[in-house]
């Protein structure tokens, strides 16, 4: 079974990640697995590192400029192809997507599950969202150095009072999301 999740959707700022993971044979998930956005950033890294020992990982990146090119259901659903296909999933193979929207409807996947907040109540879903928080937000971190007034470190990307105020006083990036309500109204003021 695959679990897939996605990090970055509601973002103002940088890409969108889709993560999807497969246990590798005699191996078992670690403990503890539940959404990321509800475990610490200790322990969401920690299970991150035990997840990639014992989990085959696929990873769809999404920039924010192909998705204001694409919109964000096109990326969405690029995205999971991505990270699927970088598994080398077969056709028969079960998938479990966290959400309610299946983006392999119109793929050869046919054993799609799709299910609301399957990244707090599927362990391999959990496992996918955990690898996909950690990744995209050690990514936001790193920009940080590129633009260090953006609070990138702080905020990872999402509409927060910090990132407001600060695209406020210096503008967008290029890796803001130009699609994005808040930061077209800002272009527009």
């Amino acid at each position: 079974m695959i679990g897939v999740d996605e990090v970055g959707r509601g973002a103002w700022a940088g890409p969108l990640l889709v993560v999807a993971v497969r246990l590798k044979s005699g191996k078992s998930l670690p403990k503890g697995l539940r959404d990321s956005k509800k475990l610490s950033k200790k322990k969401r890294d920690s299970l991150a590192s035990k997840i990639i020992e014992v989990c085959d990982v696929g990873d769809g990146w999404v920039s924010s400029d192909v998705i204001d090119s694409l919109g964000l259901s096109v990326a969405l659903k690029s995205a999971c192809l991505l990270a699927v296909l970088k598994l080398d999933a077969r056709n028969d193979e079960s998938i479990i997507l966290d959400g309610n929207v299946n983006y392999f409807k119109d793929t050869h996947y046919k054993k799609v599950s799709v299910k609301i907040r399957a990244d707090d109540t599927e362990p391999i879903v959990s496992a996918a969202s955990i690898v996909a928080k950690v990744a995209r937000d050690k990514y936001m971190i790193d920009l940080s150095e590129i633009y260090p007034k953006f609070g990138f470190d702080k905020h990872v990307g999402y509409g927060t009072k910090l990132h407001r105020e600060n695209l406020k006083k210096y503008g967008t990036t290029k890796i803001h999301r130009f699609s994005v309500k808040p930061i077209r109204d800002l272009i527009a003021l």
